[in-house]
């Protein structure tokens, strides 16, 4: 059994993190300051275990789960205190490790359990195992390890965190990328479920999903969301594809000497990336050239966007263009607009959901990524206001909420959009946003 560190582990860190930021906050943004100062340690102190193997197990929060993405996410914002706390260091380098357990133990899997003890999100018609919670493949998962990976070496240079599981990992990634390019032909991997009720649980014909065409890219059963993807090709996920590839290279042929993987990495990360240059991009009537959410390669796209990230809003935040890219800007006014299905309007905020909670309600995930991703000061401040008067109460960010009666809410513990929020915090002091808002 592991303990909260919280119990076991005194983040000084993280605290002077604190002290530092809500100090400047105090005076002018108090309720601000309050709201960081509880969600910013939120994920560290409540969701984090350290295991008797040296691993850490981070689950979500409300769910006794360990998501690969959402694990990744929650700890982001603290990685580059690792550079200076060796305690921190330790937690987040046995994150990783178990990660890479967890994807040699299956790749296709998004949620996994503490121990093998085969407890289940449902009854699902896929190959289960008893270290799995939920089975369905989201190409995003097996992109947030690495990341969290490159963050933790750029911020300390571990090389203990470069072990041999790791070194697996990383070749099995890009294995898995390279059957799953051809998913209709090579692809082992299908997924069903019987819920009538939520029909973007399952996957259609026989589990395989929608046929797709081959573009280079790599196909998704299900988006960020856990909800399946329409098409194959979930562009956002694709494009963080491109982003780790490029690390999975330099870890390959800088630390593990295995040029061979290195070029692997980077041929496709070349063939996914002129997949979405190809496929992934369509002439919006309003827009413009815009990047599509989903397509199957045969000429048809979704066109949408939704809070959970990789989401077309958190292109520059994924690191695949920067913010001025006339495709993204382009891209992002019309996820900002009522073109996007997704996007809601009320009378307390207005931003982007998804199909995956109740009609009509904004994310706090959308409303902090618009943030980190926005270069005008007025937007950011307006933004930490809107996020701050929504938690009805609370001090929490929650996973999404009526935007007309904020008291109405999913998920009162999610840890992933605490940890969010408390990044575009520390970013917007750190960047000189109190005085430019």
């Amino acid at each position: 059994m592991g303990m909260a560190i919280s119990d076991t582990l005194h983040v000084p860190s993280v605290h002077h993190t604190i002290e530092e930021v809500a100090g400047k906050l105090e005076e002018s943004e108090p309720r601000l300051a309050r709201t960081f100062r509880q969600c910013y340690p939120n994920a560290i102190e409540t969701t984090t275990q350290l295991l008797p193997d040296g691993t850490t197990f981070v689950f979500t929060g409300d769910i006794p789960a360990m998501w690969l993405r959402d694990s990744s996410a929650q700890v982001r914002p603290y990685v580059p205190l690792t550079a200076v706390d060796s305690d921190l260091a330790r937690v987040i380098r046995g994150l990783i490790r178990r990660q890479a357990q967890y994807i040699l133990t299956d790749a296709y899997a998004n949620a996994f359990n503490r121990e093998a003890n085969g407890l289940h999100n449902s009854p699902d018609r896929t190959e289960m195992g008893p270290w799995i919670w939920e089975r369905k493949f989201e190409l995003d998962s097996l992109c947030y390890p690495v990341q969290l990976l490159q963050d933790y070496w750029a911020a300390t240079g571990d090389r203990l965190a470069l072990d041999d599981a790791v070194y697996g990992m990383l070749r099995r990634i890009v294995e898995v990328m390279r059957v799953e390019q051809e998913h209709d032909r090579r692809s082992p991997y299908c997924f069903e479920r019987d819920d009538d009720e939520r029909p973007l649980d399952t996957l259609p014909f026989g589990g395989r999903g929608t046929r797709t065409n081959y573009t280079g890219m790599v196909w998704s059963g299900f988006r960020p969301s856990d909800d399946a993807c329409t098409f194959g090709y979930h562009i956002p996920s694709n494009m963080f594809a491109v982003v780790i590839l490029g690390h999975v290279a330099h870890f390959a042929a800088e630390c593990y000497a295995d040029p061979d993987l290195a070029a692997r990495a980077l041929q496709l990360r070349r063939e996914i990336d002129l997949g979405i240059r190809t496929y992934g991009r369509v002439d919006h009537p309003r827009y413009g050239r815009i990047y599509a959410y989903e397509t199957d390669g045969y000429g048809n796209h979704v066109l949408m966007d939704d809070a959970n990230v990789p989401s077309l809003l958190s292109i520059p935040y994924l690191g695949y263009c920067p913010a001025d890219a006339p495709d993204y800007k382009r891209t992002r006014a019309f996820a900002l607009s009522h073109d996007n299905p997704y996007y809601v309007e009320g009378t307390f905020a207005r931003g982007i959901g998804s199909p995956h909670t109740p009609a009509r309600h904004v994310w706090p995930l959308a409303l902090a990524m618009q943030g980190l991703t926005s270069a005008d000061p007025l937007e950011q401040r307006q933004l930490l206001e809107v996020l701050v008067a929504t938690t009805a109460g609370t001090d929490f960010m929650h996973e999404s909420f009526d935007p007309d009666h904020p008291e109405r809410y999913t998920r009162a513990w999610f840890a992933w959009a605490n940890s969010l929020f408390g990044d575009f915090v520390v970013r917007w002091v750190r960047s000189g946003g109190l005085e430019r808002g």
